[in-house]
C-alpha cells in the first residue's frame, strides 16, 4: 500500500516536472520568438525610416544614380563606389570604434567630431575627425558584408540607430568615409561642382584689342566694389592725370569709368547722377565707384569713352 502511494507520488510529481519544464521552454520559446520579432521590426524600421530619409532628401542630394551610387531602384541598399571620388575612402574596423560623432545645427551630414585614441577608429590611422560618414556594413561571422545602410546626410538619430541596431554578432564593420567639407559632400552626391555661394570671379582685361592686351581674373566677395578691388590689386582705372587728381571713390570726379561687358545683370543698378554721368556712353559702362558685383562678371580697364567725360 505504502509502496503503491509512492508510485503515485512519483508519478505526480513527475507530470508537474514535465508541465514545469514544457511551460519553461515554451515560455522562453515565446521570449525568443518575441525578442526576434522586435528586432526584425526595429531593422525594418530603421530600414523604412533610412529609405524615407533617402526620398525626403532626394531633390537636394540626387542620391539615385550619381557619382557615388550605382543607379537602380533603392539607393538605400546601393553601395558606394570609392572609386568614383578621392575624397571617399573606406576602413573596416571593430563595431567599437571609439568615435564621437558630431553634425551641425540641421542636424544631419554627421562627421567624426572627435577619436578616442584606444577606440578602433584612432588605431586605424586612416580616419580622421571631420571626415563625414557616407555607409556602414556589418561584416558578417562569415567575412561576408552584409547590406549596406548609405547614410549620407542622414540624420543623427538614423546614423546612431544604425549602429545600435547591429546583431551582437556582428564584430566588426566596415565604414566609408568623406574627407571633405559638407558642401563638397553635396556636391559629389548630386553629381555637380563645388557652388561656392560666398565668392565672385571679376575678369579683368586691360589695353583690349592691342599686342599688349591682358586679362587677369580676380576672386572676390560677392557684393564687392569694383573700384576697391581693382584699386587694391594695383590696378589702375583712370586715365591720364585723373590717376593723381580723382575723388578717391566719392562719386565726385566721374573719371573711374570701365565696361562691365558681360555680368553686368550681376551688379548694382544705375542711379540717376551715374546715368545722367554717363550718358553719352553705352549700357555696360559703369563708374567703377559705385558699381557692386554680385556675381561673376567681366571689366574692360580703359574704354573709348565720349566727349562728356573731358576730365579724363
Amino acid at each position: 500500500m505504502r509502496n503503491a502511494k509512492s508510485v503515485n507520488y512519483l508519478l505526480l510529481l513527475a507530470s508537474a516536472c514535465l508541465e514545469i519544464c514544457s511551460y519553461t521552454s515554451s515560455r522562453y520559446s515565446a521570449l525568443y520568438f518575441n525578442n526576434l520579432k522586435q528586432k526584425t521590426e526595429r531593422q525594418l524600421s530603421l530600414k523604412s525610416i533610412n529609405r524615407k530619409h533617402a526620398q525626403q532628401n532626394g531633390d537636394k542630394l540626387s542620391l539615385q544614380g550619381t557619382s557615388l551610387f550605382s543607379s537602380t531602384n533603392d539607393a538605400d541598399e546601393t553601395p558606394i563606389d570609392i572609386s568614383s571620388n578621392d575624397k571617399l575612402y573606406s576602413v573596416s574596423i571593430p563595431r567599437n570604434t571609439g568615435i564621437e560623432w558630431g553634425t551641425d545645427l540641421s542636424f544631419t551630414f554627421v562627421y567624426v567630431r572627435s577619436l578616442e585614441p584606444t577606440g578602433s577608429a584612432f588605431q586605424s590611422g586612416m580616419v580622421n575627425e571631420g571626415d563625414q560618414i557616407c555607409q556602414l556594413r556589418a561584416v558578417l561571422p562569415t567575412d561576408e558584408l552584409d547590406i549596406p545602410q548609405n547614410l549620407v546626410g542622414a540624420p543623427f538619430d538614423v546614423v546612431m540607430n544604425s549602429f545600435a541596431s547591429l546583431d551582437m554578432s556582428i564584430k566588426e564593420v566596415e565604414l566609408i568615409f568623406f574627407r571633405g567639407t559638407k558642401e563638397e559632400l553635396k556636391a559629389a552626391a548630386s553629381g555637380n561642382a563645388v557652388v561656392d555661394d560666398e565668392n565672385i570671379v571679376i575678369t579683368v582685361i586691360e589695353k583690349k584689342g592691342t599686342p599688349n592686351e591682358k586679362v587677369q581674373y580676380i576672386k572676390a566677395a560677392k557684393g564687392c566694389n569694383i573700384r576697391q578691388i581693382l584699386t587694391d590689386r594695383g590696378i589702375n582705372v583712370y586715365q591720364s592725370l585723373t590717376r593723381w587728381t580723382n575723388c578717391k571713390g566719392k562719386q565726385l570726379c566721374g573719371t573711374c569709368i570701365v565696361n562691365v561687358s558681360e555680368g553686368g545683370e550681376s551688379t548694382n543698378r544705375k542711379s540717376v547722377d551715374e546715368e545722367s554721368t554717363l550718358r553719352e556712353n553705352p549700357p555696360g559702362y559703369r563708374l567703377s565707384c559705385v558699381a557692386f558685383a554680385y556675381g561673376d562678371v567681366t571689366v574692360e580697364i580703359f574704354p573709348p569713352i565720349k566727349a562728356a567725360q573731358w576730365t579724363r
